[in-house]
């Protein structure tokens, strides 16, 4: 492999399934406790101070445990993306996923590994094992609210469509683990260590360590937030609790499977490795073999759904026809499987260009599931995995960096219409930068020349059709992504994208339609403001969002900006940014620089990413002894383009502050 140059400057920024076992709580009556006196006995509030007075658990464990499942959310008693209803999140997944879907890598005419020096990777759409089998044989973890019910005596449609219930159920599981440990219903929320860890309902002690840890980590700095019910919850600071660990070791869970796992100490990781295989007629799956940072830099992370079940996509993971990404993450309680060495280059993003420069993560999740929502447990341990993966290798958290799915470009004009569109408008971006340690915050004043978009997401909620049926009106959910209009009202027709539809109709309120929407985080070059709208450049146009000051969908930013070099009318725009042909070895066939059908025109401005060389990792057969980065004199720059990133050469073009 070509040796790679120094690292260049940044750019100031403005599936053999591994089976979860069942964890079947004990079928225990809970023996009602004397009701203390509680507050507002009809809030939310109050419900958490009733349910913990009556089943003997102190409140801030319940409050601390509801929160890392749902940050106390009821999501108008829609299920998770793992089946789980309610604060506690209460899972029933025969009830909730029986409908679900192909994985997504399974869907549509995206090539995963995007590059055209072998035959193309569209993975089989077989969804063999997608549906959801007989309750008794799934794990524990997908069955709480059935045990609840045993627990508590109040039937599961009520703990699926009452709060109040639901928390009582919560409440009933805690007071049962307790029991089944021998331990007393102490009033000392540090004793509660083990019954939160069973709580998770990890089959292995590091997850259910880390699920615990996080609990007490929530009750001891506090949290306070309005739910999306429209009240507010508070649990108080316990700074001094010290929770009682070792009683995990009394849980009987497995050891997470040893391997050469690449994760922070503060997440539970296992190996659950990717094969590579060979397997007749010269085709080969499912990754490629690399040595990178030394043969090229890892630039970006992209978040995906995985569209299925957690033992659905360890099982497509762990098959060599299939595709690949570097780690899994399960929705429950956030634990982590690690499928590739990070020097390897995985299947996933369906650009080659970006998937030999990225790492991937598959989040356990359905991006049209009718108000679908992800744990805080599963975000957590996502952002800290994220920031490890950025200080390792230098990977500014950005969204220009930390790329969803639906925003890693196509590498020509015929693949855009095949690309994914995983996480989706349901992913809270806001939230999870928070996480990040990067909250979007306004970094300048009103006139600023650049704007990134953020809504905010519970209370911002634009209506998306084709969750379930094509046309038909998804669920209210919140959204961070906003939509873009011709003109400055919400009578004007969307913005048109024609890469999407070369007929030139316009864009869609579909849910998977990503031809008129700009994201949470993403940053823009501000065209105009007129009143309560703004408008951004936007895929060669102006594009207008709804942005008023008393409810802003935005927040003034700063950052370098390009636009065409004197004398240019126009410059193309591309997908991938690949070498020049005069520096192709012999032997390694040149790879086409061909633009998309975007122009990006004269007077026009885009907020700049990096500033990277025209590389090309040339791996196109099994054997990795011939593997060679091309690596050329022509630069280009990362702009935020549409709703997709895209680049551009740096000698068009010329860079200014906004």
């Amino acid at each position: 492999m070509t040796p790679p140059p120094r690292r260049p400057g940044r750019v100031p920024r403005a599936a053999g399934a591994v089976a979860s076992a069942a964890l079947l709580l004990p079928l225990l009556s809970a023996a009602p406790a004397a009701v203390a006196d509680v507050p507002e006995a009809g809030t939310l509030q109050g419900q958490f101070a009733r349910a913990a007075a009556r089943h003997g658990v102190p409140e801030s464990v319940l409050l601390g445990v509801s929160y890392l499942q749902s940050r106390w959310d009821t999501h108008g008693g829609a299920p998770s993306v793992t089946g789980g209803y309610g604060p506690m999140h209460l899972t029933d997944a025969v009830t909730a996923l029986a409908e679900s879907t192909a994985p997504h890598h399974s869907d549509g005419e995206e090539d995963a590994r995007g590059d055209s020096s072998r035959p193309a990777r569209v993975a089989a759409g077989d969804a063999t094992g997608a549906t959801v089998p007989a309750p008794e044989a799934l794990p524990g973890r997908l069955r709480t609210l059935e045990r609840a019910s045993a627990l508590s005596g109040i039937p599961a449609e009520e703990l699926r469509g009452s709060t109040a219930a639901n928390i009582e159920g919560g409440a009933a599981l805690l007071a049962a683990a307790q029991r089944e440990a021998g331990l007393p219903a102490s009033a000392d929320p540090a004793a509660w260590y083990g019954a939160v860890a069973r709580y998770s309902g990890a089959d292995d002690s590091a997850t259910a360590a880390t699920y615990a840890n996080d609990v007490f980590d929530v009750i001891r700095t506090g949290e306070s937030r309005t739910t999306d019910s429209g009240q507010r919850v508070t649990l108080p600071a316990v700074p001094a609790v010290a929770p009682a660990t070792e009683q995990v070791d009394a849980l009987g869970l497995r050891r997470p499977a040893a391997g050469p796992v690449e994760c922070p100490r503060s997440v539970a990781c296992e190996w659950v490795p990717a094969p590579y295989e060979e397997f007749g007629d010269g085709d080969y799956g499912n990754h490629d073999k690399a040595n990178r940072p030394s043969s090229q830099s890892i630039d970006y992370i992209v978040i995906h759904d995985t569209e299925a079940t957690w033992d659905v996509t360890l099982k497509l993971v762990q098959d060599p026809t299939y595709v690949s990404w570097q780690y899994s993450l399960r929705s429950s309680d956030g634990h982590i499987a690690q499928h590739l060495p990070l020097k390897d280059v995985g299947w996933h993003a369906g650009n080659w260009f970006v998937n030999a420069k990225s790492v991937g993560l598959e989040h356990e999740g359905f991006l049209t599931s009718p108000d679908s929502w992800y744990t805080e447990a599963m975000y957590r341990t996502s952002a800290r995995l994220v920031r490890y993966l950025s200080q390792r290798y230098d990977i500014p958290l950005d969204r220009q960096h930390i790329l969803g799915h639906d925003t890693v470009p196509g590498t020509v004009t015929s693949t855009i219409r095949g690309m994914h569109t995983d996480p989706g408008p349901y992913w809270d971006w806001a939230h999870y930068f928070k996480l990040l340690g990067r909250p979007i915050t306004p970094s300048a004043g009103p006139s600023a020349g650049v704007v990134t978009i953020r809504p905010e997401y519970s209370a911002h909620q634009p209506v998306y059709t084709g969750c379930v049926k094509a046309g038909e009106v998804c669920a209210p959910h919140g959204s961070g992504a906003v939509r873009l209009h011709t003109a400055p009202s919400a009578d004007a027709p969307l913005v048109k994208d024609i890469g999407l539809r070369p007929g030139g109709q316009d864009s869609t309120d579909g849910v998977n339609d990503t031809g008129a929407r700009a994201s949470t985080g993403q940053s823009f070059a501000v065209a105009e403001r007129r009143g309560e709208w703004t408008a951004i450049w936007y895929l060669g146009q102006q594009a207008w969002f709804h942005n008023p000051r008393k409810e802003p969908t935005a927040v003034n930013a700063r950052g370098p900006v390009l636009t065409p070099r004197e004398g240019l009318a126009e410059v193309p725009v591309y997908g991938r940014a690949y070498p020049e042909a005069s520096a192709y070895p012999a032997g390694v066939p040149v790879q086409a620089v061909s633009p998309l059908p975007y122009k990006l025109l004269a007077g026009q401005r885009y907020v700049v990413g990096d500033r990277t060389p025209g590389e090309y990792y040339f791996a196109p057969v099994f054997d990795s002894s011939g593997h060679t980065v091309v690596r050329g004199q022509e630069e280009y720059y990362e702009i935020q383009f549409g709703h997709r990133v895209a680049f551009v050469k740096a000698s068009d073009v010329r860079v200014s502050p906004s």
